[in-house]
């Protein structure tokens, strides 16, 4: 009867008709036998009935119809289909569309294969924006690996900025046998870092100690950093006195840190000691309070304690005043200045290590000299913190006073 569902002809014709995926039929030479409408308009012929003997080298480059004979021959061969594969398709005058191709053994009722059919659906829009994708993500990658390789030079110039030799008095003797002894640590949590510290000798009996903190992460402070440590190198041969000092470096450093676009300021410590007398001048622009060990007594103590000896931070305040503190030290005893990056680590319920567990281990370890001191406190601040790291740049930079020259 007209329309009986049990007519498999009138299936596959509907099937053939109406689905816009092209489905074509090929024998055992890989030639077209048979295929549907949106088969034959994407090959662009003119009707099905036309397509009888041709194959993919009359429609497609001779190196795309290579590859599609040399599959479909290994089909009839092992009798294994190709299911979902992508194609490209390479058309004669060198425009290329991309297809899902599966492609199956055709078979005869006895089993034998007698050639391929296979059902192929264009997919140029979706494959050409995954291209598209692929190729835009290579040039992210790229650029991020090239921003990276820069950051990471700059990490490694940076480091020339710290000390790589310390003063020793009198001038001529070894380390060892200096009257003052120096260390610092350093430790970015990144590639670059907004600490930075500079130990200097100014004449034959004093040296000094400057450390300062940029505010912020990365590359920006980084460059903060670069500024300072040219500002320093000039300065600490013109001003003598650490107030006078800190004020000239905020004067210079202010209209260039306070843009319209651009806000960094930084927070600083400078220190200068004399190896004769044991006298320690120092000046404070909002940073922490260096810890002063007493070695007489072992004990730590806060060197200022005293908020009103601390001047703003660096590029912050026009015309700021930085008072200058002095400090009789006697032997055994050492200064130690850090950044903030040493007690701001979180432990549990969320608690800050804080100053006064600083101090508090500061105490603890006082007897250490500093080669061994550094690593002490920084090992209780990581067992103090939930993730064992630091989330912040840590700075350390010291000296042990022996005796006086």
């Amino acid at each position: 009867m007209p329309g009986d569902l049990n007519d498999t002809s009138l299936l596959l014709r509907n099937l053939m008709d109406n689905l816009s995926d092209a489905i074509y039929f090929k024998d055992r030479q890989s030639r077209f036998m048979m295929m549907n409408q949106a088969c034959c308009t994407r090959h662009g012929w003119e009707s099905t009935e036309a397509v009888r003997g041709r194959s993919d080298f009359d429609v497609f480059s001779k190196e795309h119809a290579e590859q599609a004979f040399a599959d479909e021959q290994k089909i009839i061969e092992t009798g294994e289909p190709l299911d979902g594969i992508e194609e490209k398709e390479t058309w004669p005058d060198g425009s290329s569309t991309w297809v899902s191709t599966t492609k199956m053994p055709l078979r005869n009722e006895e089993g034998e294969v007698i050639g391929t059919f296979g059902i192929s659906r264009d997919i140029t829009k979706h494959k050409e924006a995954e291209l598209r994708a692929a190729y835009y993500a290579e040039q992210v990658r790229s650029i991020k690996e090239r921003k990276e390789e820069d950051v990471r030079m700059a990490g490694e110039l940076q480091k020339t900025f710290f000390p790589r030799k310390y003063p020793v008095f009198p001038a001529g003797v070894s380390s060892e046998d200096s009257r003052v002894q120096f260390l610092h640590y350093y430790h970015a949590s990144g590639m670059v870092s907004g600490d930075f510290c500079a130990v200097m000798q100014l004449s034959d009996t004093e040296s000094a100690i400057f450390q300062c903190d940029v505010m912020g992460h990365g590359v920006r402070a980084a460059l903060g950093t670069a500024l300072i440590w040219a500002v320093v190198e000039e300065l600490s041969q013109q001003e003598r006195n650490p107030g006078d000092f800190l004020a000239r470096m905020n004067e210079l450093l202010l209209p260039i840190l306070r843009q319209d676009d651009v806000f960094l300021y930084a927070t600083a410590c400078y220190t200068i000691f004399d190896a004769s007398t044991g006298m320690l001048r120092s000046a404070n622009a909002g940073h922490p309070d260096p810890l002063h060990f007493q070695g007489s007594e072992n004990r730590a103590v806060w060197l200022m304690d005293d908020d009103s000896l601390r001047g703003p931070a660096l590029a912050i305040v026009e015309q700021a005043e930085y008072p200058t503190f002095e400090k009789q030290m006697m032997p055994g005893d050492s200064i130690v200045m850090y950044t903030d990056g040493l007690y701001e680590a979180i432990g549990p319920n969320d608690e800050e290590f804080g100053e006064v567990r600083l101090l508090g281990a500061a105490c603890h370890h006082a007897s250490l000299p500093l080669a061994e001191l550094f690593p002490a406190l920084i090992n209780d601040v990581r067992q103090f913190s939930l993730s064992g790291e630091f989330d912040d740049d840590i700075c350390l930079v010291g000296f042990t006073f022996r005796n006086p020259m």
